[in-house]
């Protein structure tokens, strides 16, 4: 079991917080894994299983993402959660991760489900062998304007290194939104045709994984290069 204090807060906008975190002991986590969390509440301890939305920054620090929910003792705690505040935690666990040796890939996140999949960005981008003569699409999908998290981050990156794409797509989107609209499987098709040797990674809610496994497999893509994980 480890600790770990809150250093900073940002509101994402609406219900959605990011928070980041330094842990007190060494901690050594792959973009793409998560954490439990752990914390009693009426006489039981509870945990809550957290997508660590960041590469691995060599100080200890990891962020998280995550969206308040009216009536859940986890997502209130986090979110109201002041600066110095702790948590304890065990990890990091699972296998969403990068293969190795890296190829094309697609990464196709929805909601807060970018958080691991911003974490595997930054670590591909933060060193030229892990993205050089490669190409990367990142197809984002969530309701409004409002809940495109960490869209200036993305849209840097976008300019800075033309082989990363990085497309939007709104389910709710207003009258005065220009971008791509409807679900992240609408899209799918137009970036994935003819890229079967490539790999893709896909996280969100359980019928969002499986519309764009079962689009990927009807392309041609073999099971093994799509890599995924659901949060319901």
């Amino acid at each position: 079991m480890l600790t770990a204090r809150l250093v900073c807060v940002a509101d994402l906008g609406q219900e959605t917080r990011h928070l980041e975190f330094e842990a007190a002991e060494p901690f050594q986590f792959i973009p793409g894994q998560f954490i439990s969390v752990t914390r009693e509440h009426n006489g039981r301890e509870l945990t809550r299983a957290y997508s660590l939305a960041s590469a691995p920054r060599g100080d200890q620090r990891f962020d998280l993402c995550l969206n308040r929910v009216a009536h859940g003792f986890f997502s209130n705690f986090l979110c109201d959660m002041k600066a110095g505040g702790e948590i304890r935690f065990h990890g990091p666990h699972g296998l969403l991760t990068l293969a190795n040796p890296s190829r094309d890939s697609v990464f196709v996140a929805s909601g807060t489900g970018i958080a691991p999949i911003r974490g595997m960005i930054q670590w591909l981008f933060e060193d030229s062998v892990r993205h050089a003569d490669r190409e990367f699409w990142l197809l984002f999908g969530t309701r409004s304007e409002q809940a495109i998290y960490y869209d200036a981050e993305f849209r840097e990156l976008a300019q800075q290194f033309p082989q990363f794409h990085y497309l939007v797509t709104l389910s709710r989107a207003s009258e005065s939104w220009r971008g791509m609209r409807g679900y992240v499987q609408d899209h799918l098709a137009d970036i994935a045709r003819g890229r079967g040797d490539s790999d893709a990674y896909i996280r969100g809610l359980k019928n969002m994984v499986t519309a764009n496994r079962n689009l990927l497999q009807e392309l041609g893509w073999e099971r093994k290069s799509i890599h995924y994980e659901r949060f319901d």
